[in-house]
């Protein structure tokens, strides 16, 4: 269904509408959220609140990161005394001491001992790598959840006012990038920190003098770490927000393809994909280059911190105030001690962009939703669809009127015909009554009670809804039909393919019933595809039927067949019948005519035709050759 001014896609039959209300059309031109996030301290507590469940699971997985890193890092000590063991052996053999010689048992032992650390450091990372994945995996997956079950409880203004590509690049990209952080950089942060803890106070016990020469080379590569880091951020900005137009224009280029095609636009089409994926080549080789130059640049320090420690090692050696144990033990924490700065700056970059991303997920987790459905609802027992419009306004922007002070009545089995130039209001009024907007004054009632009474669910069960843009989703003809009812049977199936003459075209494909349709639908015609959507309306058995008349892209024999269809359908229910060919609603119990946003007009065919006025110029501009 098209929302006059706010242009949305719906599907074809909807019988429980709330929950398909995502296949939803926008604007492409809408630019995403910037990655930089707005409220850091806000969003750590959101993610943190997601967290909160799995702290049982969280202590133990930092805990099995505290046994590995201290594992890890007292192997560099424990080698210092290897070394040693093996310098005073060779260094008594050169001097050709005979009370002194190389220990190789102890050398054995202390090897033995390197081992069982290093392989407990081993089987404790994997530990806490296993256990991390089941929790990052498990907050993934509770937030996809809580976005998915978050769209469908957003009114239809929300997903007006986004494209498709921008949604699933949030439902998607964005809970992906969180799930990356929660899986790795959070732990690989965690533990960078207790290696930088250890190694520090490993540092100080073995030489103070050699850690200062440490430490001053660090402030230099925090200081070259920051640098990168503001000036990569602006690019950071630009390549996620390009990367959603280019998954927008994507989107809605293949969704169009044979369009394109026909009027032969590949090559401008090609042209604004290239201008496109030339800005996120642009952006995304500027944020990649500027912050992976930071490894060479911090590599660069940690180069000249091994000389020096090297030359001021070697001359504490020479001069007996260190072990040449205790020197190499030293040079192995230095070099371990750049490496875990090194994954910081990396993960600071990483973390902006996540929560950036987390941001955007909050956002729309964070959107005003429907009005609550009431706690004591009412519920039409035996529904007869006697629909009353009493003076209704409603508008999309609050200093833009749309409709203004429409009454109207439907009487039970009634149709009602509803016609109009673009823009005048039809599919607006069909909106509201199906609740998917809600009115600025008046009311909607069915058989006597205000639809704002009832729960959307109970509402919807009373509409079926066939329209011009047919929806059907991949999966077999029986599937798509069965849509309109739970528990269907395959008699039931089949009855309403008969009563809608969509039986004799099914039996004809190859697998019958369980002809697969594909995403596109593009393996049966759009006046089959038609014949379905409305077999799954028949099956569903509405009390109220919405119809967007959609027989314009068929041949004449198939439209024949499609509005004997839809006019079995109709018979015995109120309809409302959205009119393109004004032929087709001749004999309508009631034409209303819209025009902005106002019924100018409203009677039956013949009785509007004698009034020669907004209708009946319509009616003749169609046969105007």
């Amino acid at each position: 269904m098209a929302t006059n001014g706010h242009h949305t896609r719906q599907p074809s039959i909807s019988i429980r509408p709330a929950a398909l209300r995502g296949h939803g059309g926008g604007n492409r031109g809408n630019p995403l959220p910037t990655e930089k996030s707005k409220d850091f301290k806000g969003t750590l507590k959101k993610l943190l609140a997601y967290l909160k469940p799995q702290y049982k699971g969280l202590i133990a997985v930092f805990l099995f990161t505290i046994l590995g890193t201290i594992f890890s890092i007292i192997g560099p000590k424990v080698m210092g005394l290897a070394v040693d063991k093996l310098f005073e052996g060779v260094m008594g053999r050169i001097n050709h001491l005979p009370d002194v010689h190389i220990d190789y048992r102890y050398v054995a032992n202390i090897l033995l001992i390197l081992a069982g650390l290093y392989g407990l450091s081993a089987l404790f990372s994997y530990i806490q790598a296993y256990m991390m994945a089941g929790i990052s995996q498990r907050i993934i997956q509770r937030m996809r959840n809580d976005v998915s079950e978050k769209l469908h409880h957003l009114p239809l203004k929300f997903i007006d006012s986004k494209t498709h590509g921008e949604i699933l690049s949030r439902v998607t990209n964005d809970i992906d990038t969180i799930s990356s952080m929660f899986q790795q950089n959070l732990i690989q942060l965690t533990s960078s920190f207790f290696i930088l803890i250890g190694i520090t106070v490993m540092m100080l016990i073995i030489s103070p003098l050699l850690s200062l020469v440490a430490f001053a080379t660090l402030a230099i590569s925090i200081i070259v770490a920051s640098f990168i880091t503001k000036r990569s951020q602006k690019y950071f900005v630009g390549q996620q927000r390009t990367l959603g137009q280019l998954n927008g224009y994507v989107e809605e280029f293949y969704g169009g393809y044979s369009v394109v095609e026909a009027f032969n636009y590949e090559k401008r089409a090609i042209g604004e994909f290239e201008k496109i994926n030339s800005e996120l080549y642009t952006v995304g080789w500027k944020a990649q280059f500027m912050s992976s130059i930071i490894f060479p640049l911090l590599n660069f320090v940690s180069n000249l911190t091994f000389v020096g420690i090297c030359l001021l090692g070697g001359y504490m050696t020479a001069v007996g105030k260190i072990s040449l144990g205790s020197v190499q033990a030293f040079l192995s924490y230095s070099r371990q001690f750049n490496h875990p700065v090194m994954q910081v700056a990396s993960i600071v970059n990483v973390f902006q962009a996540t929560f950036a991303a987390a941001e955007r997920v909050f956002e729309i987790l964070e959107e005003p939703e429907e009005i609550p459905d009431p706690i004591h609802p009412k519920f039409i027992e035996q529904p007869q669809g006697h629909v009353q419009f009493n003076r209704i306004k409603f508008r999309y922007e609050p200093n833009t009127p749309l409709i203004e002070n429409i009454s109207l009545e439907a009487k039970p089995g009634q149709i009602i015909a509803i016609v109009g130039p673009t823009g005048a209001g039809k599919t607006t009024l069909v909106n509201l009554l199906m609740r998917f907007y809600e009115l600025d004054a008046g009311s909607i009632t069915i058989d006597h009670i205000n639809i704002t009474e009832m729960t959307r669910k109970r509402l919807h069960l009373l509409f079926g809804m066939v329209l011009q843009d047919t929806w059907l989703f991949k999966g077999s003809i029986r599937d798509n039909i069965a849509y309109g009812k739970e528990d269907a049977t395959d008699e039931e199936i089949v009855w309403a393919s008969q009563m809608t003459l969509a039986d004799n075209f099914i039996r004809t494909l190859p697998n019958g019933y369980q002809t697969i349709i594909n995403e596109e639908g593009s393996n049966i015609s759009q006046g089959q595809k038609q014949l379905l959507t409305i077999a799954r309306a028949v099956l569903a058995n509405p009390r109220i039927l919405i119809l967007d008349e959609a027989t314009s892209s068929v041949d004449t024999r198939t439209e024949m067949m499609i509005q004997h269809a839809m006019n079995l359908l109709m018979k015995g229910r109120t309809s409302f019948v959205i009119a393109h060919r004004l032929s087709t609603i001749r004999d309508a119990d009631c034409i209303l005519v819209m025009n902005e946003g106002r019924i100018v007009e409203q009677g039956t065919h013949p009785e509007l035709l004698m009034k020669n006025g907004f209708y009946a110029r319509l009616y003749n501009s169609q046969f105007e050759l």
